[in-house]
């Protein structure tokens, strides 16, 4: 697996190991992850960049199958260094390719929601047409186009799957370029202002991290493949006022809300088609919004208790039961 130690990716070693997998492997430059992440877990760690060529051919040597997560995310941070997400994004993957091919494994690569981009058409059907609106969506297209040419030329046995506005327990909250949830819930946790890039009514298809890694698991041990991409989610879409209101359910107090202006390459609505993901994973469940937005807090409380408060802070409780 590549981005192990990352949110997505520590999050799939859990259930890959609680699966019972004969042996997890991860390699990581831990730009994005964390050790912490993969503290007392039973996986193999390689600690390198999926640019480096030779680390990866080790790493993936004895792989029946590989879970390409490895990524430079983010629309913000694509924006700021265009080059270095076309290295990481393209590049990395067409390394992980290649290895796969030596090796002969199967290899499940995640794409994003975001190459459908300026194509307003809901739901968001895989054979659209893609319109990527940042540097970030066009490294994902085109991660995604050279893993399913792989399996046309080479026979590589492939799954390209794109992921909508994942969110969960591990992800990273403090920088600049954090996902919208997880800005949300730190904010919440602090007693900070959330704030909102535009009118709050852009939606998303908001996609619980146990639920991806439920599917990606299931996908590596039946070796799931398709000949085209695959939306991975289920096809909700809330929107940001919405999620506001829930977690001040869940926290038991109004939040305070500072609106910005939007940002350059955000998409303004997002929601997935499930046809063919169902057809894939028939027995896909999704987790309830509301309950998994409040794993999600107790988990950030826990770690504001324990990890990361700042001077002079208090952490808040969570509403009464």
């Amino acid at each position: 697996m590549t981005g192990g130690a990352g949110f997505i990716g520590a999050n799939l070693c859990n259930t890959l190991l609680a699966r019972k997998v004969s042996e997890v492997i991860v390699i990581d430059d831990f730009s994005t992850g964390t050790h912490m992440n993969l503290e007392g877990l039973a996986v193999d760690v390689h600690e390198a960049s999926i640019l480096d060529r030779s680390a990866v051919d080790k790493a993936v040597a004895r792989a029946d199958t590989v879970i390409h997560l490895a990524a430079r995310p983010s629309v913000p941070r694509s924006l700021a260094d265009p080059l270095a997400s076309n290295e990481v994004n393209v590049t990395g993957t067409l390394n992980i390719l290649e290895a796969a091919r030596r090796v002969g494994a199967h290899v499940v690569v995640a794409s994003s929601s975001s190459v459908y981009g300026g194509n307003q058409k809901l739901p968001k059907k895989e054979g659209m047409l893609p319109c990527p609106l940042s540097p970030y969506a066009v490294s994902k297209l085109a991660a995604e186009n050279y893993t399913l040419a792989y399996a046309a030329c080479f026979e590589v046995p492939v799954l390209a799957i794109r992921l909508f506005n994942v969110f969960g327990p591990m992800q990273s909250s403090g920088h600049a370029y954090a996902a919208v949830i997880p800005q949300f819930v730190e904010a919440a946790v602090r007693g900070h202002e959330l704030q909102v890039h535009g009118d709050g009514r852009q939606t998303r298809d908001f996609t619980y991290v146990r639920s991806v890694t439920e599917i990606l698991a299931d996908a590596a041990l039946r070796r799931v493949v398709h000949n085209g991409p695959v939306n991975l989610a289920f096809g909700t879409r809330t929107n940001l006022l919405t999620v506001i209101q829930i977690l001040e359910r869940i926290i038991g107090r109004r939040l305070d809300v500072e609106y910005l202006t939007p940002r350059p390459g955000d998409v303004r609505d997002s929601q997935a088609d499930t046809g063919i993901l169902r057809t894939l994973f028939p027995a896909a469940t999704p987790y309830h919004l509301e309950s998994a937005l409040a794993s999600t807090v107790q988990w950030y409380m826990n770690r504001f208790a324990t990890e990361y408060r700042r001077p002079g802070e208090t952490p808040i409780s969570l509403a009464a039961e």
